[in-house]
């Protein structure tokens, strides 16, 4: 597809003294290879400062996480938090995962921030990303970023922004930093010239400060003592995890942590996966296989900046298995609330969060221990804002999503696989303790109450062509909503754009409690339910399905869960998603 006039323009931009020789020399490169789809796709738009910051494919253009659309983001941020707090010293913190040109990335933010007057602590190393929220509380910072792109593959790269509370941004901050960043138009505008003087590096006294808090989240450190020896394999996927996980297994207690090697070392490129995503089986498969060769009791493993949390148990077969997110998110609340309850430190102001997309049985657990439960939209910067709202009224217990993240305790104010790998190895050593394995306590938790059954589907729609397919497949489920899904009678549907729940039997409407959210729910007759959802950072839509099949004893856990399953399946062939 040939060039338009606006993209040919934009290069042209690009291709002026703002703008350092070795970009200028890679677009040339471009455009002699007469690379027309990649230049379209790399200048069509801006890279987007959305409301968490930076995510892209790295490269030139304006369209990529490159120094320059970070630096312009970067100065934007400044002027914001120079607008916000007048006549005060603003201190930020930065880190940075493993990923290629992180470490760059940090000290170019960390020099534009220095060269307006802003101090900066500044990781030495690369470091897991909630450890950047708990250095934002921590250090009393105003504000704080993390060069991370998650568990996105090894191309991507991005830039998270955190306020003064260690959380990601929330309204009405969000917005204001983006038409802060958009006023950015060029390089120029750009303070690039670090002070270093203002540049402070931090690294190991932060470490043993979370490690101090984290131990207290330990409820029954006596079964540590008496199960230390537990066998846990753990792989840091080649990302940042590898600085914290083990070590704070260790101050739990633990004295049998094997990491696996070939996934230990910090590299960018993820040499040894395609995605390095703890969601992904293949991403799991080398610490499956080293736990299944040296008789391990469990698995453990956090993506590259260690914010997702990856659980493999062993089955009543002996085979081993891979948790989902809602079965791991499911299991920590019921332990900590159970465990809590044991050694009697509930307390009435207690509660759990969870999302909107995430299994209903972890309400159903916080009403079991007569524990409060809140749902947010997804993300964990609305649990987070959650937390800060109830502060000083009621005491957070933990909280989690589907997609792998959990938080334990609120010194931390985003998701933290580091603290949630040592209360799952903690969950273990109780279980093994009583003679019982982890399955087995999953298990047993799904048959006191019921049988959810889960998955998920992300389609990947690229380019400027998949952004515009994703905007349709939802104008279309609004226009022409199912009536039935799978022979299933669609009874409810919850539009959280319109901030609707419509009763289809009724025909009333009401408030679903939540700002607003491009997300479309649809509630059938069973209780099933289907929740799509474009993702805010990723050329993706996702579908989340969930089903509740009957289970009154734990000998029947894989016949339910198979009709379970089988129920997505029909679910997912009526509406025509794969």
């Amino acid at each position: 597809m040939p060039l338009t006039p606006e993209i040919q323009h934009t290069i042209s931009t690009w291709l002026t003294p703002e703008y350092d020789a070795q970009t200028q020399q890679a677009i040339r490169d471009m455009q002699a290879a007469g690379q027309d789809d990649a230049l379209t796709d790399a200048f069509y738009r801006s890279l987007e400062f959305g409301t968490g910051g930076l995510r892209g494919i790295m490269g030139p253009g304006s369209n990529r996480m490159n120094r320059y659309t970070l630096g312009m983001a970067t100065q934007g941020l400044c002027n914001y938090l120079l607008r916000s707090f007048p006549g005060q010293e603003i201190k930020v913190a930065i880190a940075h995962d493993s990923r290629n040109n992180s470490t760059e990335f940090a000290e170019i933010a960390a020099g534009i921030f220095s060269a307006n007057g802003i101090t900066v602590y500044l990781f030495e190393a690369l470091r897991p990303t909630p450890e950047l929220s708990f250095a934002i509380r921590e250090l009393g910072c105003q504000s704080g970023c993390v060069i991370t792109a998650s568990h996105n593959p090894k191309e991507y790269n991005g830039y998270k922004v955190y306020w003064n509370d260690g959380s990601q941004v929330v309204a009405p901050h969000d917005t204001n930093i983006i038409v802060e960043v958009n006023k950015i138009t060029s390089p120029s505008e750009v303070k690039f010239a670090a002070d270093n003087s203002k540049i402070i590096r931090i690294g190991a006294d932060i470490d043993a400060r979370y490690f101090a808090a984290a131990k207290k989240l330990s409820i029954d450190p006596a079964a540590i003592q008496r199960q230390h020896d537990l066998n846990i394999v753990y792989t840091p996927i080649h990302g940042s995890g590898i600085t914290l996980v083990p070590g704070l297994l260790r101050e739990f207690g633990f004295t049998n942590v094997n990491v696996v090697q070939a996934q230990a070392t910090p590299d960018g490129n993820f040499p040894t996966v395609q995605s390095p995503n703890p969601e992904e089986k293949s991403a799991m498969q080398l610490a499956l296989d080293q736990a299944k060769a040296t008789n391990a009791d469990i698995v453990l493993a956090t993506d590259p900046d260690a914010d997702r949390v990856g659980v493999g148990v062993k089955n009543n077969q002996g085979e081993w298995v891979l948790l989902n997110g809602n079965q791991t998110a499911a299991m920590l609340t019921n332990y900590l609330l159970s465990a809590r309850h044991r050694a009697g430190q509930s307390t009435p102001q207690d509660f759990i969060v969870y999302t909107i997309v995430t299994s209903e049985v972890l309400g159903d657990i916080a009403r079991e221990y007569n524990v409060k439960s809140y749902r947010t939209l997804t993300g964990f910067k609305y649990i987070a804002g959650l937390i800060r709202d109830l502060e000083g009224q009621e005491k957070y217990i933990g909280g989690g999503e589907e997609s792998y993240g959990f938080l334990i305790g609120d010194f931390v104010r985003d998701k933290d696989a580091i603290s949630a790998c040592a209360l799952v190895a903690e969950m273990a050593a109780v279980a093994k303790d009583q003679g019982r394995t982890l399955y087995q306590e999953m298990v047993a938790m799904y048959a006191q109450y019921g049988l959810y059954v889960e998955d998920l589907i992300s389609l990947t729609k690229k380019g400027q062509r998949g952004a515009e397919e994703i905007q349709e497949m939802m104008a279309g489920l609004r226009a022409n909503p199912p009536q039935h899904i799978a022979g299933l009678k669609v009874v409810e549907i919850r539009d959280y754009k319109t901030g609707k729940i419509h009763d289809l039997a009724t025909g009333l409407s009401t408030d679903t409690g939540v700002e607003s959210s491009n997300v479309l729910q649809f509630l059938t007759e069973d209780g099933s339910k289907i929740s799509a959802r474009p993702s805010g950072t990723e050329p993706k839509i996702k579908f989340y399905f969930s089903v509740k099949q009957p289970l009154k004893s734990a000998v029947d856990y894989d016949l339910a869960n198979r009709l379970g399953h089988e129920k997505i399946k029909a679910i997912i062939a009526d509406m025509k998603l794969v």
